[in-house]
């Protein structure tokens, strides 16, 4: 134990100019030796005085009594050094016979040419029954006199012992881990936000014996939270985790993490990780990172939930700072590479440290991701705040890039002040005044402006969002904001911007629009399409369709929000993300940008959202996971991602997956019914040159068809297969091919219009002309290893690489033009369909099944399904595990491994319940579906009419389609089977459905 002799010597040594922090040793003021250690009096009647009567470690500790202020106490001129933090902690116990009281330990210090401040470093509540930890961290950066660390009671007369007061010097407290794990029976410095009750509890733990529950909350965010004041550097990253289960009495609840900082008083509040669902009985960790971007006199990390109050247990609490990786300096920059700006989306934090220094290397644009939206700049009406977007703005003038605003009026993100009362007069005033405003603050700065967002809804009758804009003010709003801003800023071009334009519906609604405005007057300078997509779809050729088509109104246009999800569906999720799917991605780009650099004359920007995947917004939507969307890693190291937009040459060779379904296509050129039960593989373009392909297995061998986009025709256009090492040439307008390594020949002669094919020992061909190109259809040898390539006469050249492999015929039905009544009845209209039955079993061999039946009519495809299942079951809380029909449906038969917007999971229980599945929310199709069912001897018949108005039904139109029958057992589903999809993803993507085809009455 230490003298006070050595705790003063100690002390002194904190004060030694040079001398690192870290080499100061703890203080800790025991009073084993008799003495006060330096402590004394605060107050005039106070007395502090050493005594046995009781001891938290050792015989002594410190009392003091006399008091009649809350703030009179025991104090001592505070070991702090400016600049260092310091870990401060104590344990406190009132004199018997006193009520409880709040124990505080307090630091007074005046800042130079300030006046006097007093700030809490910790407190708890204590009482006579046993002795109570105190703990926080305190540093201060300002430099300061009279700097006191003393301790105060909210009792004003009560006596109290303080022993084991120990200071521990931290060095650098911004890089000192913090955990918490409760092993010692207290709450380790967790304090509550508001009512809630915290208690170390030994009923449940995810590591050792004890977590810390929390019971009582009066509201979502009332709950733990730890200050952390002082623990984190501005521009720094940290990695927080902590794991959390539900408490007692508790079934269901989603929990998440977020930060509260004050700068001023005012507080903030962001999340680190979106509440996710915790599972009754089970530990969930909760773990992201957070990068502190501003000054504050207040931080502190909090458990919350999204809704209720409900108990819940939390342990083992880290926090880490993470130490940056330099950012590569021996690579090329983007915006070197690329004829057009090469633009990032930013957050505050995006412009500290590693992070902005990896955006001034790689970009010459940036778009403000929230700091301009409404509820950022005008929360409250007339309040404008600019700190965040001028800080940003600011970053990327002295850089020399250019700025996109983003955005002026959107249906989300908007305050409800903005529409409360509002009519049509006073929405649009609010509206001028917000725009006039932003546009104004920043001319001559922002160089262009999303000046409305996401106004288009291509499954409304005109194309427009049912927006609380549009619904006031219909097309005025946008008129009106884009006069406005032409008006603030002559100079700044407008873009109306939105998501999901490569889709040919969103694309037409949006072109109509903005075609409209402009034949209008109004002041639109150009389209902004944000290509949120994913490593598979949809393909390139869509993108450049959409550019190539607004090309035509004379727009300049920007890519404004692009990234590339590894998923292909809203469900999934990787604890590690494969290697392969990363180099997917990289050629998922380098055909993006090929398309881009193609299209140069059309686009004066690319943006990416988000310049590293540890920003992504996909990290935390549509569900937290964990994905790489962007061009550099977690680490801002560069990607596949990356080379595919600089260096292609980089990336290891592509090898994409097909399926061969069975089937036997007559080789004669035409595209026949077999072909259009799928879509093409596309082959990415090259020049002018691009391809799909699709292949077909039978006992004969592989068949294969290309169809050719090349407008040219020259003598050496051809087609190559490539199957297992040996080559299979198919000239365009030549006399021959010949079947390289083999030694075969065939040879093909131009009759008219088409091609006929003469054997002379090679495979079977023939190669048709097409308003585009050609086709090529081929019988070849099978095999796994397939190679398929176009060149032309030029010598361009575009392929696919890949592993083909078997798999069942795509099934095919039909659906007559009749309409049956919707009554659950099998009427008369129902015998001329033709009748499937579910035969896939994707979960158990045996249970109920069905005999499907479709008709259509008008805009609505009817089905009519007789369940064969003696015992029925609604007893689960899920649907999915009742006793149930599921319709699936896809309009465009896009067979994509994810739901489109129009694609729909129609799902009817025996007694008509009605759930659907699709994209997000299924919002695009949930009202689409209708039905009716009756309960008959041994089963169930359901008869339901799906409105399908994305497309025009018609005689020979294809749709995805397929049915899934449910059986329950109880509350458990015991079987499952399909008519052709045995994947069991069918709630999942549309890539396995069958298909249905519209016949004539």
């Amino acid at each position: 134990m230490r003298t006070l002799r050595a705790l003063v010597a100690a002390a002194l040594l904190c004060l030694v100019p040079g001398l690192p922090a870290h080499a100061a040793a703890d203080l800790t003021y025991d009073f084993e030796n008799g003495t006060t250690q330096g402590w004394g009096p605060r107050g005039g009647e106070v007395s502090v005085t050493v005594t046995q009567d009781a001891a938290h470690g050792g015989t002594s500790s410190l009392l003091t009594t006399g008091r009649t202020a809350t703030w009179h106490g025991a104090s001592i001129a505070a070991p702090f050094v400016r600049g260092t933090g310091y870990t401060v902690t104590a344990y406190a116990r009132l004199v018997s016979g006193q009520p409880a009281a709040t124990i505080a330990l307090t630091v007074q210090r005046t800042p130079v040419g300030g006046s006097t401040t007093y700030e809490r470093v910790a407190a708890a509540t204590v009482t006579d029954g046993g002795w109570t930890r105190l703990s926080g961290n305190y540093q201060f950066t300002a430099e300061s006199a009279d700097v006191q660390l003393y301790a105060e009671s909210s009792d004003a007369t009560g006596a109290f012992y303080l022993d084991d007061i120990v200071v521990t010097p931290l060095g650098d407290p911004t890089r000192e881990p913090v955990s918490s794990d409760f092993e010692d029976g207290t709450a380790q410095d967790w304090a509550s936000r508001a009512a809630a009750t915290l208690q170390p509890s030994a009923e449940a733990a995810h590591g050792g014996s004890r977590s810390l529950a929390v019971s009582g909350r009066s509201a979502s965010w009332d709950g733990p939270a730890l200050n952390v004041f002082g623990r984190m550097a501005k521009g720094d990253k940290y990695a927080l985790s902590v794991w959390v289960r539900l408490g007692p009495e508790a079934t269901a609840g989603r929990l998440g993490l977020s930060i509260e900082r004050r700068t001023g008083g005012t507080p903030s509040y962001e999340r680190v990780v979106s509440p996710k669902d915790v599972p009754a009985g089970e530990w969930v960790q909760l773990s992201g990172t957070y990068t502190l971007a501003y000054d504050v006199d207040f931080l502190s990390v909090y458990v919350e939930s999204d809704t209720g109050t409900f108990p819940f247990y939390l342990d083992d609490f880290s926090m880490k700072y993470v130490q940056p990786k330099p950012i590569q300096t021996d690579i090329p920059a983007l915006k070197d590479k690329v004829p057009f700006v090469m633009g990032s989306a930013l957050t505050r934090p995006d412009a500290l440290g590693v992070h902005g220094e990896l955006l001034a290397r790689h970009f010459n644009g940036v778009t403000p991701g929230n700091e301009l939206k409404w509820d950022a700049t005008e929360p409250r009406e007339g309040e404008f705040t600019f700190a965040d977007g001028d800080f940003l703005v600011d970053f990327a003038t002295r850089h020399g890039m250019t700025i996109r605003g983003h955005t002026l009026a959107w249906h989300s993100q908007t305050p409800d002040w903005v529409f409360q009362n509002a009519d049509k007069e006073l929405l649009l005033k609010r509206l001028e005044t917000h725009v006039r405003t932003l546009v104004t603050r920043y001319k001559g700065k922002i160089a262009a402006w999303d000046v409305v967002n996401e106004v288009v809804d291509e499954n409304q009758p005109d194309g427009l969002r049912r927006s609380k804009w549009y619904e006031i003010a219909g097309l005025d709003f946008i008129r009106t904001a884009f006069r406005v801003a032409h008006e603030a800023d002559p100079d700044a071009k407008l873009f109306i911007n939105d998501y999901n334009t490569e889709f040919p519906r969103k694309r037409e609604a949006l072109y109509a629009l903005v075609k409209r405005l402009k034949e209008e007057g109004v002041p639109i300078d150009g389209v902004g399409h944000q290509l949120h997509l994913n490593i598979e779809h949809p393909p390139a050729s869509s993108v450049e369709a959409t550019i190539e088509r607004f090309a035509t109104l004379g727009v300049d246009q920007q890519i404004t929000e692009l990234d590339v999800s590894v998923y292909t569906d809203f469900v999934s999720s990787y604890d590690t993300i494969p290697p392969e799917l990363l180099g997917q991605q990289g050629h998922r780009y380098k055909e993006l940008f090929d398309v881009f650099r193609r299209q140069a004359a059309n686009l004066s920007s690319v943006t990416v959202w988000g310049e590293s995947d540890d920003v992504s917004w996909l990290r935390s939507w549509p569900i937290p996971r964990l994905n790489a969307p962007l061009l550099f890693d977690d680490d801002l190291q560069a990607k596949p991602a990356y080379w595919g937009v600089v260096d292609p040459s980089r990336l290891a060779p592509s090898v994409r997956r097909l399926e061969a379904p069975a089937g036997t296509p007559t080789v004669d050129g035409r595209r026949d019914l077999e072909w259009d039960l799928l879509p093409d593989s596309p082959i990415a373009r090259v020049g002018e040159v691009s391809a799909g392909f699709q292949a077909r297995s039978s006992g004969k061998g592989l068949y294969v068809l290309a169809e050719v986009t090349d407008l040219t025709a020259g003598r050496d256009d051809r087609v190559t297969f490539t199957v297992n090492g040996t080559s299979y040439v198919v000239k365009r307008t030549g006399t021959s091919y010949a079947a390289k390594g083999t030694g075969t020949s065939y040879a093909v002669e131009r009759t008219g219009t088409s091609y006929a094919v003469e054997r002379t020992g090679g495979p079977k061909a023939a190669v048709r002309p097409t308003p585009t190109g050609y086709r090529v259809e081929a019988l070849i040898p099978t095999g796994t290893d397939v190679e398929v390539t176009v060149t032309d006469s030029a010598g361009a050249s575009t392929s696919w690489t890949g592993k083909v492999t078997t798999a069942p015929a795509v099934k095919l039905t039909s659906a007559p033009h009749r309409t049956p009544v919707l009554d659950g009845a099998v009427d008369r209209a129902w015998s001329a369909a033709p009748e499937i039955r579910t035969a896939t079993w994707i979960q158990g061999t045996s249970g109920a099944t069905a005999r499907v039946r479709s008709l259509w009519s008008g805009s609505t495809l009817y089905v009519l399904a007789q369940v064969t299942d003696p015992t029925l079951s609604e007893e689960s809380p899920n649907p999915w595990d009742q006793d149930s029909i599921e319709i699936f449906v896809d309009p465009g038969n896009g067979k994509t491994k994810g739901y489109e917007d129009d694609d729909g999971q129609y799902r009817i229980s025996f007694s008509g319940r009605i759930t659907v599945g699709g994209t997000f929310d299924a919002g695009g199709v949930k009202d689409h579906v209708k039905a009716v069912t009756r309960t008959v001897p041994g089963g169930y018949v359901v008869e339901a009419a799906i409105d399908l108005p994305t497309i025009t039904l018609a005689p020979g139109t294809l749709l995805g389609f397929d049915a899934q029958v449910n059986d329950a057992t109880g509350t458990t589903r015991t079987s499952a089977v399909t008519w052709n999809d045995n994947t069991g993803r069918s709630y999942l993507d549309t890539s396995h459905w069958g298909v249905l085809r519209l016949a004539r009455g």
